[in-house]
């Protein structure tokens, strides 16, 4: 065979041979092993590159396609699994520095416009030898050729490519840079490594970083580049920039370069030279032609914040911060708003700024965190040369302001951190372009504009120079410019700032800026003021600044010193006598017709001034004895009636009318300030001595009427803005909710002095505004601004609302006057007819109360008639046809009144709303709805009941059955329900029908109850409702037709639920009368008549099962409920459990239960597939047991039923969540059971229960076997267990503890059972150790659970997995710790270390991380407080662990000096092992002090110093008073 294959190099080289052909045999001669060459590998891979060398050096001629074949066959070759064993086992394989030249040469030549047909196996080809040490030799010896690589490669990606190409070529570029970072590595000239950069890879390097720092090739219509790759290849390029250009050998050419240091050559040996790093750099990085013109720009910008960013990384340490320094200047020259300083050359566009500020901001941002500037440093030893550069650069800002960039704000806060003097030249410049000029709109913008003035103002603040801050605010605004251009001074983010300064500051400088702020309004405003509107919005720019400052300042109190309090009232009496007065007269005084704009804001700014100084005024005389008010003693014997303000002294009351007279032309500021004045004048009154007399309620009634209507036009007005809570803001489309939240704001004051047309019209604003839909409430919650949705919905759900009776009376009137207005709307015939029927429906709001006051008045306990007369209408009108119908529309408006009136406490109504609003909510229910959605008439009917329930729950619930009897309403709602059901195209297992039923019950159930508390005429009533009951034939007989059949079945769950409810309540109540030996009466015959009836449907809707008219839940539910009451008939007097049956009285439906039992015990996993279904089925069965004549003769119940709770148990089908929500009925079910069964039935449990945790369970995969025992002991652990029962399972104790270790050991090794299984078996081994405290006398079998806890793994868990595992473990060692410290005493180093694990966890879950979100900080708080408790229950046992306290704090000591805490989890870890060195005698603590390690002795020092100063002493200071 040899002889047959030996010729294939010579055809390979043969001329006749065609390519095709010679492909082919080089491809067999490469796959074949029965093709022998001498070194067969090198001479076809040299044979191929030889021939590509030919075509490319144009000595051969082949077409594309033979080309393409090549290289594919080359690829092949290199990525050939043959090729890397031969390598593998030591043989060389040459590639020749051709290949290598013909790859680096066809990525030149490679253009993105193109075909690629060749470059996708060129880069392969590339991508095999660099994967390849022993290939990638040949770029690693000739170092040349792999810059050049990495050159072209970044140049070709930096041409932007697309395609399947990109992760291609990353990969290789990926490759290319790992390599080339170790040979910069290993090169001991760094003149050559920064030659190699600069010459080469600089600028192709920086420009790819930056386009995959912009996602150029990650983003969603890319997507071929994985981010974690873009990241790697950028930090390559960082590396290679830092390892070439930022050398520590490099360092003294920087100095020389940046410092002129020229020192002696025989100092600076070797490396003196001419090289000037920094300059080169610059100048390849502002050379243009290297990238596309639209990239030069945003590639220098991005990539001078990186290298300066890498040169402050290598070179920054405590001496160079001057070298640090001189870089940035540099680096700064070559962003574009460098050269804006001195011509303005070009324009840059917006988003041009907001790059280059970013650059800029991270360049100061560097400075700061580096230290890099000290003022004392640079102004005495370097003559202010970073001083005068960040002028240059503040001036460059201020000169250029660009307030909509969020950056442009930052900047300029850096700088005023770094010096405020670099700033203050341009102070007022400052204030004009970044304040009081600005026109910021987006938020960004406004945050990063309130975090400047915040620091503006915190600087002056600590500085003690905020008036001269404020010299230079007052003299911006008192500029001449367009003042009605400029947005309000203090809108809400400066004011909030202006106010957390004021409040900090101390009086002198308060009162500083305040006579500033006087000087200037009487210098420049009051003398021109006249006519100028320009210089009335500037007064009122001064008037809302002073407002801010005088609220804002700290009160005067008894405290202060009296120099500040005589200069506050000479200020006080100033600002009243030269400023309020003269502003309020000059509005009196001009009786020009109309001066429009000048009017109205010199009312403003007057009426502000005048409201602030009254404010101010008031809280000074209240708070402080010395202050006296210009405005005279602030309490007097009598009150002159008065209709005007008169807080303000030298003000005539005539010239309040003409003041309000010129404020009501406005919706402005000036009104708002008048009502807050009038609001003021109130409450001066309430605080006078006579405050009850006529005259003061006559001056109350009048001020608070004054208020309410002043912004009574506005309110109605269709464009309404939202308003920031500011008084400078207050405008014509802001006044309505400034006005509005001035009333609802004081409602407790103004309401008891309010008319009733005015409490009327109140209640009518405050529902008109309530947002009645989910999109007004979505539109409500928008943005921090309040608006009068937000503000009305505040009050309807404000705990003060229900305080205002008359408030509350008559908006619940409103919105029944409106949901009664839809209803006539509705009204299908002759209203006049309607009127008589339902004459609620006409009743104004204002004759309710006396309507029904003098109709339940008239009312006595004999008076059958009046009580059966609307009863009888109502029933009338629901058997007939309803004289109103509501559409679909009427329901939704309908719908959201009843929203509002759910949010009102309508248990607190007195009888006449009571009656009144039950009236109304029992027409609605029984109101004819038209042919819409089942789902939204379900809704409307569900609301209303819920209403209807939640009003009879009031206070006021027997006023009802003063007019109408119990039996009359549920006969009403019923006939009305069986009525509407038929209309309803709805499945009887529908969701939202079942809801409904649920509704139903519960009001029915409340009507019975209230019924029986009150005990009025239960005989009737009760006999009346099953009268009524049984009258229902039609839902007791079979029905044919699909659909009629489903309506059929609805009526007949609503009639089951009724007698279900109706024998709920009685049975209780017969079984209450025979406990307590009452009478018999006629109830108990009542209450067999409703089992019987009952019964009989029960057994109509179990033959109907067959075709599923209804869900288990509900029927399974129903028949329990009948069992219940049977048995509460069988009860004997004087017995609270139910006894056995008297064979005089047999059970009702036997077959029936015995049928269900049955039943249940098949379909029992089933219908643990529905909760309220298993729930039902476990309750049924739990009252089954306690019945021994029902049950079977011949089998076992309680070997049946185990069997049917084992399947339920062991279903994989049923989550394990459902069985421990059904706990609690499953262990009422087995403690039944194990009364019953006998000492054989226990054995069996228990064998049950051993076997499910075998551990074989686990090996076969079985969890529900394992998680089903473990649910067996933990109900038997929960049932009392006596005799021989308790003996049985606590001699099993040890073998279920032995389980459980192994069981333990086998789920920690998969973490997807951590929760499944492993949480459970720590909640049974607690409970086990807790309840077996005197039974449990092996130490062995308690030392086990030790076992268990070291082997749960506590660290790298999810937080869930942590918060969930972390107490149960500490649970298991409080159990021992406290029911077995016998065990305890002898076990101290096992039970330490599952202790110090829990202690470690947290240390380590609480440390603080570099990056991450403290979201899951609550958990490890939880976990911290139990180990603070561990903690003081091991300080509580101080005889057994005072040997060992010792070593606890030494592995506390070594463990916290390996992380950095939270404050909150090391404050908490803190108090606990506080207590445990409360057990250390003082030998301890200098064992401790001698024993640990240097680094560990500081942290024991601080440690044990706290403990003295914090811990120790506190609790010595409590001891002495400790008897």
């Amino acid at each position: 065979m040899a002889a047959v294959y030996s010729g294939i190099s010579l055809k390979l080289k043969s001329k006749t041979t065609s390519w095709e052909d010679k492909l082919k045999l080089a491809h067999f001669a490469w796959i074949s092993h029965q093709c022998f060459l001498p070194n067969k590998e090198q001479v076809l891979l040299d044979w191929a590159r030889q021939s590509l060398v030919a075509f490319y050096k144009r000595k051969l001629e082949l077409k594309e396609d033979i080309v393409e074949r090549l290289w594919i066959y080359i690829d092949n070759i290199l990525h050939s699994r043959k090729l890397q064993n031969l390598l593998r086992n030591g043989k060389t394989i040459n590639l020749q520095i051709s290949l290598v030249k013909i790859i680096n040469e066809r990525i030149t030549e490679f253009s993105p416009l193109g075909s690629q047909r060749s470059i996708s196996s060129v880069l392969s080809c590339c991508q095999g030898i660099l994967s390849t040490p022993a290939l990638a030799v040949i770029y690693v010896a000739k170092q040349e050729l792999m810059v050049a690589l990495l050159s072209q490669l970044c140049h070709l990606a930096c041409r932007q490519p697309e395609g399947a190409i990109i992760a291609q070529l990353f990969e290789v570029i990926h490759l290319a840079f790992g390599h080339y970072l170790s040979i910069q590595q290993q090169q001991v000239n760094p003149k050559r490594a920064f030659g190699e950069l600069i010459g080469s890879l600089f600028q192709p390097c920086l420009v790819l970083r930056h386009l995959l720092s912009v996602g150029q090739w990650t983003q969603a219509s890319q997507g071929q580049l994985r981010p974690a790759l873009s990241r790697d290849i950028r930090n390559q390029i960082e590396s290679l920039l830092r390892g070439g250009a930022f050398q520590p050998e490099l360092l003294s050419s920087y100095k020389e370069e940046l410092l002129e240091q020229h020192q002696d050559s025989a100092k600076m040996g070797a490396m003196k030279s001419l090289l000037t790093p920094i300059n080169t750099m610059i100048s390849k990085l502002v050379d243009t032609g290297y990238c596309e013109p639209s990239l030069q720009a945003t590639v220098v910008a991005s990539s001078v914040a990186l290298l300066y960013k890498l040169f402050l990384e290598s070179y920054f340490k405590e001496g160079n911060q001057l070298l640090c320094f001189h870089a940035l200047p540099k680096l700064f020259g070559c962003l574009r708003i460098a050269c804006l300083q001195e011509e303005q050359t070009e324009t840059l566009s917006t988003s041009d700024w907001t790059t280059e500020l970013l650059v800029v901001e991270q360049l100061l941002n560097a400075v700061v965190n580096n230290n890099i500037y000290n003022v004392a440093a640079d102004r005495i030893r370097h003559g202010e040369v970073q001083f005068c550069f960040y002028r240059r650069l503040a001036e460059l800002l201020i000169n250029h302001p660009q307030a909509s960039i969020p950056a442009w704000f930052r900047c300029l806060k850096i700088l005023i951190s770094l010096n405020h003097l670099i700033l203050e030249p341009d102070l007022d410049d400052l204030v004009a372009s970044g304040w009081v000029d600005a026109e910021v709109t987006e938020f960004r913008s406004r945050k990063a504009q309130e975090v400047l003035i915040n620091t503006l103002f915190q600087t002056y603040a600590k500085l003690r120079q905020v008036p001269k801050l404020f010299e230079d605010i007052l003299g911006v605004i008192c500029r001449p410019a367009a003042e009605e251009l400029r947005r309000p001074v203090l809108s809400s983010g400066p004011s909030i700032v202006l106010s957390e300064c004021l409040t900090e500051l101390p009086p002198n400088q308060i009162l500083d800026t305040w006579s500033l702020m006087l000087d200037k309004f009487q210098s420049l405003i009051l003398p021109c003021v006249l006519d100028d509107p320009d210089i009335a919005l500037k007064s009122l720019s001064l008037s809302s600044l002073l407002h801010c400052v005088m609220f804002n300042m700290r009160s005067l109190d008894n405290s202060s010193p009296l120099p500040v309090v005589r200069r506050t009232q000479c200020m006080m009496e100033s600002m009243c006598h030269e400023l309020v007065r003269p502003l309020l007269h000059l509005l009196t005084d001009l009786k020009a017709p109309d001066r429009g704009l000048w009017q109205q804001k010199v009312s403003d700014s007057a009426l502000l001034l005048a409201y602030t100084w009254a404010q101010v005024d008031t809280m000074f005389s209240l708070n402080c004895s010395h202050y006296h008010s210009v405005s005279g003693p602030f309490t007097g014997p009598d009150l002159e009636i008065s209709n005007f303000p008169s807080q303000l002294p030298g003000v005539e009351r005539k010239h309040w009318k003409e003041i309000e007279k010129l404020t009501a032309r406005f919706d402005s500021l000036g009104k708002y300030c008048l009502e807050q004045l009038y609001l003021q004048k109130m409450k001066r009154t309430l605080m006078q001595a006579s405050w009850k007399s006529e005259e003061a309620l006559q001056t109350l009634k009048y001020d608070a009427a004054y208020i309410l209507r002043s912004g009574k036009e506005s309110l109605s007005q269709s464009r309404v803005a939202s308003w920031d809570r500011q008084v400078g803001t207050v405008d014509a489309l802001t006044y309505p909710v400034a006005h509005w939240h001035l009333i609802v704001s004081n409602l407790p004051m103004l309401v008891p002095y309010l008319g009733p047309d005015d409490v009327r019209y109140l209640a009518n604003v405050l529902l008109r505004n309530l947002p009645m839909h989910k999109a007004q409430e979505d539109s409500a919650e928008e943005g921090p601004c309040i608006t009068l949705d937000k503000l009305s919905k505040a009050v309807l759900h404000s705990p003060l609302f229900p305080e205002m009776q008359s408030l509350q009376s008559v908006f619940l009137m409103c919105v029944i006057a409106r949901c009664s207005s839809i209803l006539i709307s509705g009204a299908q015939g002759d209203v006049g007819l309607l009127r008589r029927q339902v004459p609620w429906l006409f009743e104004e709001d204002h004759t309710v109360v006396t309507h029904w006051e003098n109709r339940l008045a008239n009312v006595g306990p004999e008076d059958v008639e009046p009580r059966g007369e609307i009863a009888q209408k109502l029933l009338s009108l629901v058997k007939s046809d309803f004289p109103i119908e509501l559409d679909a529309e009427q329901l939704e408006s309908i719908l959201g009144l009843l929203e509002v009136v759910s949010a009102l406490q309508l248990d607190c109504l007195s009888a006449p709303y009571h009656v009144h609003c039950f009236l109304l909510l029992l027409s609605m229910v029984i109101t004819k709805l038209g042919s819409h959605c089942s789902s939204l008439t379900l809704k409307f009917l569900m609301t209303c009941y819920r209403l209807l329930g939640y009003l009879q729950r009031g206070r006021s619930a027997r006023a009802v059955f003063k007019i109408m009897y119990a039996s009359d309403i549920f006969q009403i709602i019923l006939t009305s329900l069986f009525k509407v059901s038929s209309q309803f195209l709805i499945n009887i297992d529908d969701p939202s029908w079942l809801t409904f039923l649920q509704v139903i019950e519960a009001f029915l159930e409340q009507l019975m109850q209230i019924l029986i508390q009150i005990k009025l005429s239960l005989a009737l009533n009760f006999g009346k409702i099953i009268e009524f009951l049984s009258s229902c034939k039609q839902y007791t007989k079979a029905a044919s037709g699909k659909q009629l059949r489903n309506q059929s079945c609805l009526g007949r769950q609503l009639l089951l639920v009724s007698l279900t409810k109706l024998c709920q309540v009685l049975g209780s109540f017969v079984k209450e009368q025979k406990q307590h030996r009452e009478p018999e009466e006629v109830l108990p015959e009542l209450l067999r008549q409703a089992i019987q009836q009952t019964g009989a449907v029960l057994l109509l809707c179990s033959v109907s099962r067959a075709t599923s008219w209804c869900l288990p839940s509900t029927y399974l539910s129903s028949v329990t409920t009948l069992l219940e009451a049977d048995m509460s008939r069988h009860s004997r007097n004087g017995e609270a459990e139910i006894s056995s049956v008297s064979d005089k009285m047999p059970f009702a439906h036997t077959s029936l239960y015995q049928t269900v039992y049955s039943q249940i015990l098949s379909e029992l996993p089933t219908l643990a597939g529905n909760i309220s279904s298993f729930q039902a089925g476990l309750q049924f069965l739990t009252l089954f047991f306690l019945a021994p004549e029902l049950h079977p003769p011949k089998d076992s119940i309680f070997t049946s039923t185990i069997q049917s709770l084992r399947r339920v148990l062991a279903d994989p089908q049923v989550p394990f969540e459902v069985i421990e929500e059904m706990e609690p009925h499953l262990e009422a079910l087995f403690t039944q059971m194990l009364a019953v069964g006998t000492t054989e039935d226990f054995r069996m449990v228990m064998h049950c229960a051993l076997r499910g945790l075998d551990v074989s369970n686990v090996w076969k995969a079985d969890l529900q076997a394992v998680l089903s025992a473990i649910t067996l002991i933990r109900l038997l652990l929960n049932c009392p267990l006596s005799g021989e029962k308790a003996s049985l399972f606590w001699l099993a104790c040890p073998q279920i503890i032995t389980a459980l270790t192994l069981q333990t050991r086998e789920a920690c090794q998969e973490p997807s059972l951590l929760l499944t299984v492993v949480g459970p078996v720590l909640d049974i081994l607690a409970l086990l150790l807790r309840q077996g405290e005197e039974v449990i006398h092996n130490p062995h079998h308690v030392s086990l659970a030790f076992g268990i806890l070291l082997t749960v793994p506590v660290d790298h868990l999810k937080p869930s997995e942590y918060g969930s595992i972390f107490p149960r473990i500490h649970n298991v060692l409080f159990s021992i710790l406290q029911c077995h410290p016998k065990v305890m005493l002898k076990s101290i180093p096992s039970f330490l270390n599952s202790f110090n694990r829990l202690v470690f966890s947290v240390m380590h879950e609480g440390r603080q991380k570099e990056k991450g979100s403290t979201d899951d900080l609550t958990v490890v708080l939880e976990c911290a407080r139990l180990v603070e408790r561990m903690y003081s229950h091991i300080a509580a046992k101080a005889e057994d662990f005072t040997v060992f306290s010792p070593f606890m704090v030494s592995q506390y000591v070594m463990e916290v000096h390996k992380v950095t805490l939270y404050p909150a989890v090391k404050d908490l870890l803190q108090e606990g092992i506080y207590l445990i060195l409360d057990l250390c005698r003082e030998r301890d603590i200098q064992f401790l002090r001698v024993a640990l390690q240097p680094g560990l002795r500081d942290v024991f020092k601080e440690l044990y110093n706290d403990y003295l100063k914090y811990h120790k002493a506190k609790h010595e200071g409590e001891k002495r008073y400790t008897a």
